[in-house]
């Protein structure tokens, strides 16, 4: 399973233009972990929460040199019959003592670890929350619970918000594969490379990452090959790479947030690479998402539903790349993993030198 890597989540942050970084999910999915790898400054002040089994919560200060109580063991309540830990209202309101400690820290961040139910009746802790966030950029984890006060924390508008439970699980993703293979002599997706057909690394990589997926292409084998591979398909004669692309907007079933477009000839393309675009346009749907590489960019492309109606009326000839060059402004970029993830295979030279470069490097 394809889980969004820490660097992922930081280039996305990054790229966002967001103030504020919040990971929810539900326990166990990996929320400390990821949060305490985020590349933050060295003296990072950092507040964290620790369950005592059978006990109670303790807070850690901005520092970890304070430890203060908030929670103990107590009789499940109608409002929350699981949980029978209960808030310490005094506790709590030390609590926010450290909190407005770290706002007032020489820092650009603070990094908290968690925000929970715990603090979701207490006044004081949520005043002191909302200094944090008005004076400091905060990277945080966020209990994933429907109670109003962590529901306001996850819709703050400066926040970039990242459920690791289900990063794209709203996304769609068309392959594009509807090339004739002028260049290559004849149609490549079926052409062996590392010892299987070209379009099975693409169909790899996307396996499993999104709410739906179609691979909109002119090649009856092609088709074939996807179908067999449990992968639905549209099969067309039409001329141009805009009527490939509506064909593939309009093939999605309703309701999807967005779509990354992913041709079938990057055979190095990795599913960490497309969860984070896609993660990145379901998170932020008001951008235009592309992957890079350094100062190279390419494809894929992710685009939310907004998009949706420019792309199935793309001027003849084009694809999405005219929707990106139509809202320059809009553009943002994800990092792929490494270089290789953005070559494709436009000649027989290209697969043979990919496939070199590929076996020789360990």
């Amino acid at each position: 399973m394809s889980r969004l890597t820490p660097s992922s989540i930081w280039n996305i942050f990054l790229a966002s233009g967001k103030r504020h970084l919040l990971l929810t999910g539900g326990r166990g999915i990996g929320k400390t972990t990821a949060l305490c790898a985020l590349p933050l400054p060295v003296g990072t002040p950092c507040i964290r929460s620790a369950l005592v089994p059978g006990k109670g919560v303790w807070l850690a200060g901005p520092w970890g040199k304070t430890q203060i109580q908030i929670g103990a063991m107590g009789q499940a309540s109608a409002a929350l019959p699981q949980q029978r830990m209960k808030p310490l209202e005094s506790g709590l309101c030390e609590a926010a003592g450290a909190v407005r400690q770290a706002a007032a820290a020489q820092s650009e961040f603070v990094l908290l670890d968690e925000i929970g139910f715990l603090e979701s009746g207490s006044e004081c802790y949520a005043a002191a929350l909302d200094t944090l966030f008005a004076q400091k950029r905060v990277a945080a984890a966020v209990r994933k619970q429907e109670l109003p006060f962590l529901q306001r924390q996850l819709s703050r508008p400066d926040a970039l918000v990242l459920d690791l439970d289900a990063p794209a699980a709203q996304m769609g993703c068309v392959i594009m594969a509807s090339g004739l293979g002028r260049r290559f002599g004849g149609s490549k997706l079926l052409a062996e490379f590392c010892a299987r057909p070209l379009l099975h690394y693409t169909l790899q990589a996307t396996s499993g990452l999104f709410a739906d997926r179609v691979m909109v292409t002119r090649s009856a084998e092609a088709a074939r090959f996807a179908q067999s591979c449990g992968v639905r398909t549209v099969l067309h004669t039409l001329p141009a790479r805009s009527d490939a692309v509506r064909l593939g907007v309009q093939a999605l079933k309703p309701g999807l947030a967005g779509a990354v477009f992913c041709p079938a000839d990057q055979p190095c393309l990795s599913p960490e690479t497309l969860l984070a675009l896609a993660a990145a346009a379901q998170s932020v749907p008001e951008c235009l998402w592309r992957t890079a590489f350094g100062g190279q960019v390419g494809a894929p492309a992710a685009f939310s539903r907004t998009f949706f109606a420019e792309l199935c009326c793309l001027p003849a000839g084009q694809g999405g790349g005219a929707v990106l060059k139509a809202h320059p402004q809009l553009v943002r970029c994800v990092q792929a993993q490494r270089a290789e993830e953005l070559l494709d295979i436009d000649t027989k030279e290209d697969l043979e030198t990919l496939q070199r470069r590929i076996l020789n490097d360990p």
